[in-house]
């Protein structure tokens, strides 16, 4: 398999999908398309698709770039993890475009033991205070959604109203006079969506 050389993985939620500024870095450093992997999910751990696709093209002397370190996870001692497996078991080099100045694994490299042991302090401490930034967003994610059911929001897909059509059907469903297939059929709904306004109907 063709060794990476020039590689970028990025990382974004599913509430942000946007992933043009990031992108926009990539081809300023002239990474080729097919060498950019994108994952649209959570951090928290690293089963995902893209991520466990570099990781297997990763060969001795690539380079990977990454936007910021969370990025590569979330989790403290995932990202100290799987950082030491990119660099010292796979041999490969990891930069972080976010504290370049910091993070480029080259550097340590050059300077020994001695860059070893300046590169766990430097990736323990920033790898703490990214997990820390994910436990504090969750914690204002809570106490908004607390204050916001406080005030009476509602969250979740709005109630569909009922219609005459469908209590006509489910009536006739209830009574054993049609199956379910042919209520759905009629109504033309899916069975998820049939069976949660039948839900609605009883309570």
């Amino acid at each position: 398999m063709n060794s990476l050389k020039r590689a970028h993985f990025l990382r974004v939620s599913s509430k942000d999908q946007n992933t043009d500024r990031q992108l926009k870095k990539m081809d300023d450093l002239g990474i080729e398309e097919r060498y950019i992997f994108v994952d649209k999910q959570s951090g928290k751990d690293f089963d995902r698709p893209r991520y466990k696709a570099m990781k297997t093209m990763i060969r001795e002397g690539d380079l990977i770039y990454l936007d910021a370190l969370d990025r590569l996870g979330r989790d403290y001692d995932g990202i100290i993890r799987e950082w030491k497996e990119i660099t010292r078991a796979l041999n490969a080099d990891i930069v972080v475009l976010e504290n370049e100045s910091l993070f480029d694994s080259r550097k340590f490299k050059t300077m020994g033991d001695l860059g070893k042991l300046l590169e766990d302090q430097f990736l323990s401490m920033l790898s703490y205070v990214a997990e820390q930034e994910r436990k504090k967003t969750k914690q204002r994610q809570a106490e908004g959604i607390e204050v916001a059911l406080g005030k009476g929001v509602r969250f979740g897909r709005p109630k569909q109203e009922v219609t005459e059509d469908f209590k006509a059907v489910y009536s006739e469903w209830k009574a054993g006079n049609l199956t379910a297939v042919s209520a759905m059929k009629q109504l033309g709904l899916k069975p998820n969506t049939f069976y949660r306004r039948a839900k609605e109907m009883e309570t």
